[in-house]
């Protein structure tokens, strides 16, 4: 019996079924396909506008209160290309069944792409988060830890359902080892071919990923506010009494200054805690999320000042110390999206999606003279941050 080649079609799903595997976690969130640009490809210039929830403050008594509506948005770009080229495939390599050219070529190459994707976005969503809990420096092993992570999605209001978890492989295996009952193998059958995913137990779906976000803390870990009051809004402040800035994505909290329930507006017992951002300096910090101490954007029992509780800025752990940070979220907290490619002429190329994840995949024409047939696969995609507030830290 003679051998088939294999053509564009199964190159193409087979490349979309490897790097439908290995996206652990842009697959938890929310994935979105623009199609706008389904049928050309990037005809509404890679931009899509992803609406965020009202939020309102309760009224009490009989009348009336009117609120303005007002409509939010968040903007998507969806701009970055990630591709990987193979090596030219000889006429007998494309002779072999589909599951060889899988193992020896496919995997390999939509790998990297796979992992290249999920090291941005779960990094960039991480160092959005500025929830956290645990002990600095401690891997964790207990499930405290994670019930702590609960605690504090719960005290926002997060929905309980579509919440994961993101952790290294060693996190993972203290965990497993403490509670061997609570990791026995799933029956979510549905699930257990995303890579990574192990069960779903505490409220959690759990799943390994070696991507995580560690931040090295900068050289000085000891400040105080230097402005008498920061005004609502403001996601920056005067500070005083840093020799070294801190570092991007590292967490700290304000004397004083304490958390509150989403809705109820009441204080909590424990700090707000803030994530530092890029262009802060040893007078400057800039954080997320910016201060509300009234209205219905409340999230601070009171507004950051060098008067309240002697202003003092305590970020989380020791000075140049590296942190790793493992993710316990709510899938709603970040957007993923891919677009098409348009489709060159005069080549073998197919476009294909699953799970609105767009892939392309090129196959050139027979090279006559090598006997070869040369082969890249791309991915047009883009990521955001929608709603910090649905996602933990767990610090290592």
């Amino acid at each position: 019996m003679s051998n088939t080649f294999l053509v564009i079609t199964d190159i193409t799903r087979e490349v979309q079924r490897v790097l439908h595997e290995k996206m652990a976690f842009c697959k938890t969130i929310n994935n979105q396909f623009d199609d706008m640009a389904e049928s050309g490809g990037g005809k509404n210039g890679g931009v899509m506008r992803i609406r965020t929830p009202s939020k309102y403050t309760v009224r009490s008594g009989r009348v009336m209160n009117v609120q303005d509506t007002t409509d939010t948005s968040e903007t998507l770009t969806v701009a970055t290309q990630t591709g990987c080229d193979l090596g030219n495939f000889t006429s007998a390599q494309m002779a072999n069944t589909i599951d060889d050219v899988s193992n020896r070529y496919i995997k390999p190459a939509v790998s990297v792409i796979a992992s290249d994707i999920e090291k941005t976005v779960l990094q960039g969503v991480t160092q959005d988060v500025y929830m956290n809990v645990g002990t600095a420096g401690t891997t964790p092993a207990s499930m405290t830890v994670w019930g702590q992570a609960q605690a504090k999605l719960n005290q926002q209001a997060v929905p309980a359902e579509d919440r994961c978890v993101q952790l290294s492989s060693v996190a993972m295996a203290s965990m497993v080892d403490a509670y061997k009952g609570l990791f026995a193998p799933s029956s979510a059958v549905s699930k257990q071919y995303l890579e990574g995913y192990v069960a779903r137990n505490s409220g959690f779906d759990w799943y390994t990923n070696e991507r995580g976000l560690v931040v090295t803390n900068g050289a000085d870990v000891a400040g105080t506010v230097n402005e008498t009051t920061v005004a609502d809004a403001d996601a920056e402040m005067d500070v005083t009494g840093f020799s070294a800035a801190l570092a991007t994505g590292s967490i700290f909290t304000v004397a004083g200054v304490y958390d509150v329930h989403p809705e109820t507006k009441a204080a909590y017992s424990h700090l707000k805690q803030f994530v530092v951002l890029t262009g802060t300096t040893t007078t400057l910090l800039k954080f997320s999320p910016a201060v509300y101490s009234t209205g219905a954007l409340q999230n601070v029992s009171a507004l950051p000042s060098s008067a309240l509780s002697s202003g003092t800025i305590t970020p989380v752990g020791s000075a140049s110390t590296a942190y790793p940070y493992h993710l316990a979220y709510h899938k709603d907290i970040a957007v993923f999206a891919t677009q098409d490619l348009p489709l060159p002429k005069n080549v073998e190329a197919m476009r294909k999606k699953i799970d609105n994840i767009s892939v392309r995949v090129i196959l050139n024409h027979y090279d006559v003279v090598n006997d070869t047939y040369a082969t890249r696969i791309d991915v047009l995609w883009g990521y955001k941050t929608i709603r910090a507030e649905l996602g933990c830290r767990v610090i290592g």
